[in-house]
Protein backbone atom coordinates (compact mmCIF):
# COMPACT_ATOMS: atom_id res chain seq x y z
CA UNK A 1 0.00 0.00 0.00
CA UNK A 2 1.35 3.47 -0.67
CA UNK A 3 1.52 6.58 1.02
CA UNK A 4 -1.28 8.15 2.08
CA UNK A 5 -2.98 10.72 0.16
CA UNK A 6 -4.83 12.71 2.79
CA UNK A 7 -2.54 15.28 4.14
CA UNK A 8 -2.20 15.09 8.22
CA UNK A 9 -3.57 17.38 11.11
CA UNK A 10 -2.32 18.95 13.83
CA UNK A 11 -4.72 17.66 16.80
CA UNK A 12 -6.64 20.55 18.52
CA UNK A 13 -8.20 19.64 21.57
CA UNK A 14 -10.16 22.18 23.71
CA UNK A 15 -10.23 22.06 27.62
CA UNK A 16 -13.35 20.21 27.93
CA UNK A 17 -11.73 17.83 25.45
CA UNK A 18 -8.59 17.94 27.68
CA UNK A 19 -10.51 16.92 31.14
CA UNK A 20 -12.35 13.92 28.91
CA UNK A 21 -9.44 12.06 28.07
CA UNK A 22 -7.38 13.07 31.14
CA UNK A 23 -10.35 11.23 33.17
CA UNK A 24 -10.51 8.69 31.47
CA UNK A 25 -6.88 8.02 31.27
CA UNK A 26 -6.84 8.30 35.04
CA UNK A 27 -8.78 5.13 35.70
CA UNK A 28 -7.67 2.94 33.25
CA UNK A 29 -4.52 1.34 34.19
CA UNK A 30 -5.02 -2.29 33.00
CA UNK A 31 -2.53 -4.94 32.96
CA UNK A 32 -0.30 -5.05 29.50
CA UNK A 33 -1.51 -9.20 28.96
CA UNK A 34 -4.70 -7.68 28.93
CA UNK A 35 -6.86 -8.33 26.36
CA UNK A 36 -7.91 -5.07 24.09
CA UNK A 37 -11.81 -4.58 24.89
CA UNK A 38 -13.96 -1.38 23.16
CA UNK A 39 -17.09 -0.31 25.48
CA UNK A 40 -19.52 1.86 23.42
CA UNK A 41 -20.77 5.13 26.05
CA UNK A 42 -24.00 5.40 25.68
CA UNK A 43 -24.73 1.41 25.08
CA UNK A 44 -28.00 2.16 24.02
CA UNK A 45 -28.04 4.61 21.36
CA UNK A 46 -30.35 6.49 19.22
CA UNK A 47 -30.13 8.43 16.19
CA UNK A 48 -28.90 11.85 16.76
CA UNK A 49 -27.01 11.35 19.79
CA UNK A 50 -23.60 11.40 20.18
CA UNK A 51 -21.22 7.92 21.67
CA UNK A 52 -17.97 7.33 22.78
CA UNK A 53 -15.81 4.05 21.58
CA UNK A 54 -13.80 3.50 24.60
CA UNK A 55 -10.67 0.93 24.09
CA UNK A 56 -9.52 -0.63 27.20
CA UNK A 57 -6.50 -2.38 28.48
CA UNK A 58 -4.06 -0.60 26.38
CA UNK A 59 -0.33 -2.00 26.23
CA UNK A 60 2.65 0.13 26.50
CA UNK A 61 5.48 1.94 24.26
CA UNK A 62 2.49 2.89 22.05
CA UNK A 63 3.37 4.08 18.26
CA UNK A 64 -0.13 5.06 17.57
CA UNK A 65 -3.75 4.14 16.82
CA UNK A 66 -6.05 3.54 13.53
CA UNK A 67 -9.52 2.94 13.16
CA UNK A 68 -11.64 1.69 10.54
CA UNK A 69 -15.61 1.17 9.67
CA UNK A 70 -15.95 -2.69 9.70
CA UNK A 71 -13.27 -5.49 10.22
CA UNK A 72 -11.73 -4.90 6.77
CA UNK A 73 -8.39 -3.10 7.21
CA UNK A 74 -7.59 -1.26 4.23
CA UNK A 75 -7.50 2.13 2.50
CA UNK A 76 -11.15 2.28 1.43
CA UNK A 77 -12.40 1.52 5.07
CA UNK A 78 -9.96 4.03 6.99
CA UNK A 79 -11.46 6.74 9.22
CA UNK A 80 -8.43 8.25 10.93
CA UNK A 81 -5.43 7.32 13.05
CA UNK A 82 -3.54 9.00 15.83
CA UNK A 83 -0.08 9.32 16.00
CA UNK A 84 1.34 9.55 19.74
CA UNK A 85 4.79 11.22 19.10
CA UNK A 86 3.55 14.24 16.93
CA UNK A 87 0.20 14.08 18.39
CA UNK A 88 -0.77 13.67 14.99
CA UNK A 89 -4.46 13.07 13.12
CA UNK A 90 -4.87 11.90 10.23
CA UNK A 91 -7.87 11.15 8.19
CA UNK A 92 -9.09 8.36 5.29
CA UNK A 93 -11.59 8.16 2.76
CA UNK A 94 -14.32 6.76 5.67
CA UNK A 95 -13.79 9.93 7.68
CA UNK A 96 -17.50 11.59 7.87
CA UNK A 97 -15.98 14.79 9.76
CA UNK A 98 -18.08 13.81 12.71
CA UNK A 99 -15.49 11.02 14.18
CA UNK A 100 -12.88 12.06 16.61
CA UNK A 101 -9.58 10.05 17.96
CA UNK A 102 -8.19 11.12 21.29
CA UNK A 103 -4.68 10.25 22.46
CA UNK A 104 -5.96 7.40 24.40
CA UNK A 105 -7.79 5.74 21.50
CA UNK A 106 -11.09 6.19 22.01
CA UNK A 107 -13.27 7.47 19.10
CA UNK A 108 -16.57 9.71 19.38
CA UNK A 109 -18.75 9.49 16.94
CA UNK A 110 -21.27 12.75 16.71
CA UNK A 111 -24.97 13.02 15.52
CA UNK A 112 -25.05 9.51 14.64
CA UNK A 113 -27.10 7.71 11.98
CA UNK A 114 -28.09 4.40 10.62
CA UNK A 115 -25.21 4.11 8.31
CA UNK A 116 -22.72 4.61 11.10
CA UNK A 117 -24.43 0.85 12.50
CA UNK A 118 -22.00 -2.01 12.19
CA UNK A 119 -18.67 -3.38 12.83
CA UNK A 120 -15.40 -0.67 13.58
CA UNK A 121 -12.21 -2.21 14.03
CA UNK A 122 -9.03 -0.38 15.90
CA UNK A 123 -5.52 -1.08 15.03
CA UNK A 124 -2.52 -0.62 17.80
CA UNK A 125 0.75 -0.31 16.60
CA UNK A 126 3.37 -0.94 19.54
CA UNK A 127 7.30 -0.33 19.31
CA UNK A 128 9.45 -3.27 20.09
CA UNK A 129 12.46 -5.35 18.39
CA UNK A 130 9.38 -5.50 15.56
CA UNK A 131 6.64 -3.58 15.08
CA UNK A 132 3.47 -5.09 16.79
CA UNK A 133 -0.46 -4.73 15.42
CA UNK A 134 -2.87 -5.28 17.93
CA UNK A 135 -6.70 -4.97 16.84
CA UNK A 136 -9.64 -4.89 19.00
CA UNK A 137 -13.41 -5.15 17.48
CA UNK A 138 -16.72 -3.88 18.00
CA UNK A 139 -20.40 -3.68 16.75
CA UNK A 140 -22.45 -0.66 17.16
CA UNK A 141 -26.33 -1.05 17.34
CA UNK A 142 -28.48 2.07 16.91
CA UNK A 143 -32.27 2.25 18.06
CA UNK A 144 -34.46 4.32 16.30
CA UNK A 145 -38.13 4.49 15.27
CA UNK A 146 -40.55 4.40 15.24
CA UNK A 147 -41.39 6.09 12.13
CA UNK A 148 -44.55 6.78 10.74
CA UNK A 149 -46.86 3.78 10.37
CA UNK A 150 -48.61 2.25 7.74
CA UNK A 151 -51.95 0.59 7.53
CA UNK A 152 -52.64 -1.69 4.82
CA UNK A 153 -55.91 -2.83 3.97
CA UNK A 154 -57.97 -4.26 1.28
CA UNK A 155 -59.77 -1.24 0.96
CA UNK A 156 -62.19 1.11 2.66
CA UNK A 157 -65.16 0.34 2.00
CA UNK A 158 -66.93 -3.10 3.23
CA UNK A 159 -70.17 -4.38 3.32
CA UNK A 160 -72.05 -6.14 6.69
CA UNK A 161 -70.72 -9.62 6.72
CA UNK A 162 -67.66 -9.45 5.30
CA UNK A 163 -64.24 -10.10 6.89
CA UNK A 164 -61.90 -6.97 7.49
CA UNK A 165 -58.35 -7.31 8.12
CA UNK A 166 -55.61 -4.36 9.12
CA UNK A 167 -51.95 -4.80 9.10
CA UNK A 168 -50.14 -1.76 11.02
CA UNK A 169 -46.27 -1.82 10.20
CA UNK A 170 -43.57 0.82 11.30
CA UNK A 171 -39.78 0.89 10.34
CA UNK A 172 -38.63 0.55 13.94
CA UNK A 173 -35.34 -0.79 16.25
CA UNK A 174 -35.94 -2.91 18.23
CA UNK A 175 -39.43 -3.77 16.55
CA UNK A 176 -42.24 -1.39 17.92
CA UNK A 177 -44.91 -3.16 19.74
CA UNK A 178 -48.13 -2.28 18.23
CA UNK A 179 -52.07 -1.27 19.98
CA UNK A 180 -55.62 -0.68 17.67
CA UNK A 181 -57.90 2.35 18.48
CA UNK A 182 -61.34 2.72 16.89
CA UNK A 183 -62.73 6.30 17.29
CA UNK A 184 -60.04 6.82 20.34
CA UNK A 185 -61.30 3.52 22.31
CA UNK A 186 -58.96 0.63 22.81
CA UNK A 187 -59.36 -2.41 20.38
CA UNK A 188 -56.49 -4.82 21.07
CA UNK A 189 -52.67 -5.20 20.87
CA UNK A 190 -50.68 -6.86 17.68
CA UNK A 191 -49.88 -5.92 14.64
CA UNK A 192 -52.68 -7.48 13.32
CA UNK A 193 -56.48 -6.24 13.68
CA UNK A 194 -59.10 -8.95 12.28
CA UNK A 195 -62.66 -8.67 12.72
CA UNK A 196 -64.43 -11.95 10.73
CA UNK A 197 -68.11 -10.23 10.32
CA UNK A 198 -68.34 -6.43 10.48
CA UNK A 199 -71.63 -4.61 10.65
CA UNK A 200 -72.22 -1.02 10.23
CA UNK A 201 -71.10 -0.26 13.98
CA UNK A 202 -68.00 -0.89 12.98
CA UNK A 203 -67.75 2.57 10.58
CA UNK A 204 -64.78 4.69 12.44
CA UNK A 205 -61.31 5.94 12.70
CA UNK A 206 -59.02 3.18 13.35
CA UNK A 207 -56.17 3.67 14.46
CA UNK A 208 -52.55 2.21 14.92
CA UNK A 209 -50.18 3.00 17.74
CA UNK A 210 -46.44 1.95 17.42
CA UNK A 211 -44.49 1.98 20.82
CA UNK A 212 -40.54 1.56 20.80
CA UNK A 213 -39.38 0.55 24.13
CA UNK A 214 -35.83 1.70 23.95
CA UNK A 215 -36.50 4.85 22.66
CA UNK A 216 -39.31 5.56 24.39
CA UNK A 217 -40.83 7.17 21.24
CA UNK A 218 -44.36 6.13 20.16
CA UNK A 219 -46.50 7.09 16.36
CA UNK A 220 -49.27 6.95 15.32
CA UNK A 221 -51.64 6.68 12.12
CA UNK A 222 -55.60 6.41 11.34
CA UNK A 223 -57.11 5.11 8.58
CA UNK A 224 -61.55 5.75 7.98
CA UNK A 225 -63.42 2.41 7.27
CA UNK A 226 -66.81 2.74 6.14
CA UNK A 227 -69.10 0.13 6.52
CA UNK A 228 -72.33 -0.21 4.45
CA UNK A 229 -75.43 -3.11 4.59
CA UNK A 230 -75.32 -6.55 3.59
CA UNK A 231 -74.84 -6.89 -0.62
CA UNK A 232 -77.17 -7.74 -2.48
CA UNK A 233 -76.68 -8.89 -6.10
CA UNK A 234 -78.58 -7.00 -8.31
CA UNK A 235 -80.94 -10.38 -9.63
CA UNK A 236 -82.19 -11.03 -6.42
CA UNK A 237 -82.74 -6.97 -5.78
CA UNK A 238 -84.48 -7.13 -9.40
CA UNK A 239 -86.73 -10.63 -8.04
CA UNK A 240 -84.85 -11.80 -12.10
Amino acid sequence: MGPLSVPPYTLHITWKELLLTASLLIFWNPPTTAQVTIEAQPTKLSEGKDVLLLVHNLPQNLIGYSWYKGQIMDLHHYITSYVIDTEMIVFGPAYSGRETVYSNASLLIQNVTRKDTGSYTIQIIKRGDKFKRITGHYTLYLYYGPHIPSILSSSPYYHSGEKLYLYCFADSNPPAEYSWTINGKFLQSGQELSIREITTKHSGIYGCSARNLATGSVSSAFKTIQVSGKWIPASLATGF
